[in-house]
């Protein structure tokens, strides 16, 4: 498992049997629409977590969050009259997920490696520890990622198009994106030099947690550009919303504890917004 490349392989696997199980449960359930890829969608996570039991390691887990939403759109669209607003969704979608998808592959060493949020959470839970992965690590996240891009589905599934307003929100989600991967890459290129160091330029000089930032708006702008066209818009926000009260509740302060370890964070969180790239007076 130390190997990278095998553990590619068996990442890659392990995905594709997912993928394919969740896919023939799309289409030959007999129920909505909704329903049929929510059971998909948790059927696929399973699959995914007894594999990640299988390899003691939680982080096979970890790109389902930006492979199965680009994997979903596209088997839903294929054969379907699309929209504009439709195919603007897919874009912004596959151009997330894929970017998203490339950050992890950036990052991924093999599967002797664990996510530290893991090996925290199964240090502090303890005999626990089994729930917590199975619901906290796996299906939660799941069930936020179908609610944010559950409105890109209904917008498919009722053939809705819109003017201005919510194409401008789409590209919101471009931007919101690009943003994301910009923090990103500024990151990785800081780690290479300065390990163990607080990062304090590029997008992070006046947000400690630009990444957060983009992938909140993302799904604020995949669920605005539904809501503004759909005639019940309120639980198409529901994604969005969830989404940023995860990362407000828990991701955020996850990160905030870990970096607090680093000398001079109490001074950089006074100075620094924790989203909003605005500087403090």
């Amino acid at each position: 498992m130390k190997n990278r490349s095998a553990s590619f392989l068996i990442i890659t696997a392990i995905y594709l049997f997912s993928g394919v199980a969740g896919a023939l449960l799309y289409r030959h359930l007999p129920y909505a629409y909704w329903m049929n890829l929510l059971l998909a969608d948790v059927t696929a996570t399973v699959i995914v977590f007894v594999f990640s039991v299988l390899f003691g390691n939680a982080s096979v887990y970890d790109p389902y969050w930006s492979v199965f939403p680009v994997a979903a759109i596209l088997v839903i669209a294929a054969g379907r009259h699309l929209t504009t607003l439709n195919l603007l969704h897919i874009a912004a979608i596959c151009f997330w997920g894929i970017r998203l998808t490339g950050n992890w592959a950036f990052t991924f060493h093999g599967l002797q490696e664990q996510d530290w949020r893991y090996t925290m959470l199964r240090e502090r839970t303890g005999r626990l520890y089994p729930a917590v992965n199975l619901f906290g690590i796996h299906l939660v996240p799941t069930l936020i990622v179908y609610l944010c891009f559950l409105p890109a589905v209904y917008a498919i599934e009722h053939r809705l198009d819109g003017g201005a307003l919510s194409w401008a929100f789409v590209m919101l989600s471009f931007a919101a994106a690009l943003w994301q991967g910009i923090a990103d890459y500024q990151m990785h290129a800081f780690r290479r030099i300065h390990r163990g160091e607080l990062m304090r330029r590029g997008l992070w000089t006046h947000s400690r947690h630009p990444n957060y930032l983009g992938e909140i708006l993302m799904w604020w702008g995949i669920g605005l550009s539904v809501a503004v066209t759909a005639p019940r818009p309120f639980w198409l926000l529901s994604g969005a919303l969830v989404n940023t009260l995860l990362f407000l509740f828990i991701s955020i302060p996850m990160a905030d504890e870990r970096q607090s370890r680093k000398a001079g964070f109490a001074e950089y969180k006074a100075q620094t917004r924790m989203l909003l790239p605005i500087r403090h007076r």
